[in-house]
């Protein structure tokens, strides 16, 4: 198979699909992989190292897209991507879509396969593809509400741990799944006083178990919600339901009720938001204040660090990739249910129902694809 993987254009994206070593692997399996000139230059991976790999330099995104049968991507493509891709190719990366119907209605319109990292699922309901960057999100959440906790930056000059005789910071997380538990880790490291909500009693009994002292379980309801957030210092919204849009857990009357410098930080911006007020910024301006509460929401979050993402995310997708470029997308997704609950969009149909009653949209199982 013919691999194209081009250079991430979205806001301070510094990521790249795929590492040298993943490009090794493609090609010793007698695939063809082509990379855009200086792609993993931002990840620290130069065009040299590519090309010692057994890859080949295209100077143009274009010409990339042409020639692959399959694109592998971080994020989803943006609007001057949309017309580069043809019909029937394969695109292998995060499009978190029932956040975005324009991104939606465009690969349909294209008529192309779209096989999303988010919503590749194991036979256990855990997302592979997810993981790895939930777990760069999530430790980059607390390390970014620290920061911005300090008064020059908007917070309310409060450290996170405090100082003997001193109240450490409460950081309140919405969620306790992958996110919520590596930014519960890192706050707990820097010696907070740390609440997880979530509404899996079978998830708080196992995250009590092994967490440290400084770490509370709570139930989350709307009651305890609005109880915590008079207090909290910084809040981190964690939620996920895989391929659908976040519930929102605040809502815009509740930000009256904080303090002035509470930092709220929403890493399920991509899925639209656990907090009502957040909308997607990027590194470039990450932050705005809405009623004296600052509000951290870049969609990006993992771009970064984007060393330790990049090979974090080529460790999770190069199996994948690999059955996807010896078999093809059908035969793949035939053979593996972890790949068939990947795909989101076939030759213009929606086959993932979440995407389809996101926006009101037919849906088409993705059985009809797949069976015979």
């Amino acid at each position: 198979m013919i691999i194209g993987i081009p250079k991430e254009i979205k806001n301070n994206e510094n990521r790249v699909a795929l590492t040298p070593a993943g490009a090794q692997e493609l090609v010793k399996r007698g695939h063809t992989v082509y990379i855009q000139e200086t792609a993993g230059i931002g990840s620290g991976f130069p065009d040299h190292m590519y090309t010692e790999a057994g890859a080949k330099i295209l100077p143009t995104i274009s010409e990339v897209y042409q020639i692959a049968e399959m694109i592998m991507k971080v994020k989803e493509p943006i609007e001057a991507e949309y017309d580069l891709i043809r019909e029937d190719q394969l695109l292998f990366t995060y499009f978190h879509f029932a956040s975005y119907e324009p991104l939606t209605k465009a690969m349909l319109k294209s008529k192309s396969i779209c096989l999303a990292y988010e919503t590749v699922e194991s036979i256990h309901g855990g997302l592979p593809l997810l993981v790895p960057m939930s777990e760069v999100a999530g430790r980059m959440a607390t390390q970014k509400g620290a920061n911005y906790l300090e008064k020059p930056l908007g917070g309310k000059g409060i450290l996170m741990g405090g100082v003997p005789g001193t109240l450490p910071a409460k950081v309140m997380i919405l969620g306790g799944g992958v996110v919520g538990t590596q930014a519960a880790w890192m706050a707990a490291g820097m010696k907070a006083d740390v609440t997880i909500l979530d509404v899996s009693l079978p998830r708080m009994r196992y995250l009590s178990d092994v967490m440290p002292a400084n770490v509370k379980t709570r139930m989350s309801n709307e009651y305890n919600i609005r109880e915590m957030i008079q207090t909290a210092d910084l809040i981190i919204g964690a939620v996920l339901i895989p391929g659908a849009k976040a519930p929102h857990l605040i809502t815009r009357d509740m930000l009256k009720d904080m303090q002035p410098g509470t930092v709220l930080v929403d890493v399920a911006v991509d899925q639209g938001g656990c907090i009502e007020t957040c909308k997607p910024t990027t590194h470039e301006d990450p932050t705005f204040i809405i009623d004296d509460v600052l509000h951290y929401c870049v969609a990006n979050m993992p771009g970064a660090v984007p060393y330790t993402s990049t090979i974090a995310l080529t460790n999770a997708t190069l199996p994948y990739a690999l059955q996807l470029a010896e078999k093809g997308w059908k035969k793949a997704a035939q053979d593996n249910y972890e790949l068939a609950k990947g795909l989101n969009v076939i030759h213009g149909e929606v086959v993932y129902k979440a995407v389809a009653d996101a926006f009101d949209l037919n849906y088409t199982p993705v059985e009809k694809y797949l069976v015979g």
